[in-house]
C-alpha cells in the first residue's frame, strides 16, 4: 500500500500566538468578513506616489486577483496515505469524499480548493468566505469556536486542521469519532506558504498536484515582491509600517512583531517593520510606550477590528499614543478583509499587490 510520511515540529512561539487571536477574535462581534476578488487594481495599473511619507488619509487594500484556480481538475488520490503530523500524531487517511479543512484564517479550505478537491469539501469556518465555499455549512460559532454537533453532522471522513481553532476537545472528540485529524503547523507567513501546501496536499493523497501548486504560489510570491521593489522608496525613505490588531467591543490592542508572520508581509511591502525594530516578538499586548517608540509612519489593521473602533477617527481616540505617531497624524491607516490579510495560501501574491497599491497608490485604491 502507499504510504508517504512526513513531520511537523509546531513553533510554539507563533502558535501561542494565534491561539491567543482565536479567543480575542471570538471576543468581537464582528465577523472575518467577505472576500471580494477581482474588485481591485493591479499594480501595473496605477500612479504610485512621489513620496509615500508625505500622504494623508487612510486607504483599503482590496484583491485585484486571488480568484479560486485549481492546479488539477479531480486529481486521482494516491490512498491511503499515513503521516506524523505537526503534533507527531500518526494519521491514516483512507478517504477524501468528505473534507473538512479549518483553521483561522480559512487558509486550509484555499489550498484544498486550489488542489482541484474543492467538490469534496463539506464544510467552512466563518473565515472561508471565497465565494466557491459561501453556500457551504459553517461548523464555526460565536467567531471562531467550533462546534462539535455541527462538525460530526456533516461527516467528514478526514478534517484538515491547525492549533488556531478551538476548544480543542472538540478536536479530541473527533478524533474519538474514528475521523482522521491532520494537524497542522499553525505559523502562518509567506515563507512558510509554500510548505503549507505541501502538508496539506501529502495527507489527501495528492502530492504532485500540491508541488504544483508550491511552485505557483512561491513563483508569484517573487514575481510581485519583484514589482514592489521596484516602486517602493529605499533607505531611510522606507515607510516605518506596524501590523495593529484591534477588537474595540473588548478593549484589546495587539501588536504583531517578529515572527508572527506580519514582519515577512511587512517587508515583502518594501517597508521596515517597526515592531521588530523595537524588539517587539510575536503578537503581544500593545502599550502606549511601544506605540510611540515605534513612530510608526503607516499602520495596517484588518478591516473589522478598525471597524470595532470607530473607524480611523476612532482608532486615533481610542488609542490616544497612535494620534502622537507620524500614521495617527497622517490618519495613514491601511486596512483589509480579515479573512485575507494573514491568510498566507495560494492568494498570497494578490493579497501583496493588493496592499501595495493601498499602500503606494492610495488614490487608486479609494477609487474601487
Amino acid at each position: 500500500m502507499p504510504s508517504k510520511q512526513y513531520s511537523r515540529r509546531a513553533r510554539s512561539l507563533t502558535s501561542l500566538v494565534l491561539a491567543g487571536l482565536i479567543v480575542l477574535t471570538g471576543c468581537g462581534s464582528h465577523a472575518a468578513g467577505s472576500e471580494a476578488s477581482g474588485d481591485g487594481k493591479t499594480l501595473e495599473s496605477v500612479t504610485v506616489l512621489d513620496n509615500p511619507k508625505d500622504h494623508v488619509g487612510p486607504s483599503t487594500a482590496m484583491l485585484a486577483g486571488g480568484q479560486i484556480d485549481p492546479v488539477a481538475k479531480n486529481p486521482e488520490p494516491q490512498l491511503p496515505v499515513t503521516i506524523t503530523d505537526a503534533q507527531d500524531k500518526e494519521v491514516t487517511v483512507t478517504d477524501i469524499s468528505r473534507i473538512l479543512p479549518l483553521d483561522l484564517y480559512g487558509s486550509s479550505a484555499r489550498i484544498v480548493y486550489d488542489l482541484g478537491l474543492g467538490d469534496q469539501v463539506v464544510g467552512r469556518d466563518t473565515s472561508t468566505t471565497f465565494k466557491e465555499a459561501e453556500d457551504l455549512p459553517m461548523v464555526t460559532q460565536n467567531g471562531h469556536e467550533l462546534n462539535a454537533e455541527a462538525i460530526l453532522q456533516l461527516a467528514p471522513t478526514v478534517i484538515i486542521t491547525d492549533s488556531s481553532l478551538g476548544p480543542w476537545d472538540v478536536i479530541e472528540q473527533m478524533r474519538q469519532a474514528g475521523i482522521p485529524v491532520v494537524t497542522l503547523d499553525s505559523t502562518r507567513s509567506l515563507e512558510s506558504a509554500a510548505e503549507m501546501i505541501t502538508s496539506i496536499a501529502t495527507a489527501l493523497g495528492v502530492p504532485e498536484e500540491g508541488k504544483k501548486l508550491a511552485e505557483r504560489t512561491s513563483n508569484q510570491i517573487e514575481e510581485i515582491t519583484s514589482q514592489i521593489a521596484q516602486i517602493a522608496p529605499e533607505g531611510d525613505e522606507r515607510l516605518r509600517m506596524l501590523l495593529l490588531y484591534a477588537r474595540g467591543q473588548s478593549g484589546v490592542y495587539y501588536i504583531f512583531g517578529q515572527d508572527s508572520g506580519a514582519d515577512s508581509l511587512i517587508t515583502s511591502l518594501g517597508g521596515i517593520d517597526v515592531a521588530t525594530e523595537i524588539g517587539w516578538e510575536g503578537m503581544r499586548p500593545m502599550t502606549d510606550e511601544a506605540m510611540v517608540e515605534a513612530e510608526p509612519d503607516l499602520v495596517i489593521m484588518m478591516s473589522g477590528g478598525l471597524e470595532s473602533v470607530g473607524g480611523v477617527d476612532g482608532i486615533t481616540t481610542t488609542v490616544p499614543a497612535l494620534a502622537h505617531t507620524p500614521a495617527g497624524v497622517n490618519k495613514r491607516i491601511v486596512d483589509m478583509a480579515d479573512s485575507q490579510l494573514l491568510s498566507f495560501g495560494p492568494n498570497s501574491a494578490a493579497v501583496l499587490e493588493a496592499l501595495s497599491v493601498a499602500v503606494y497608490a492610495p488614490e487608486a485604491a479609494n477609487e474601487q
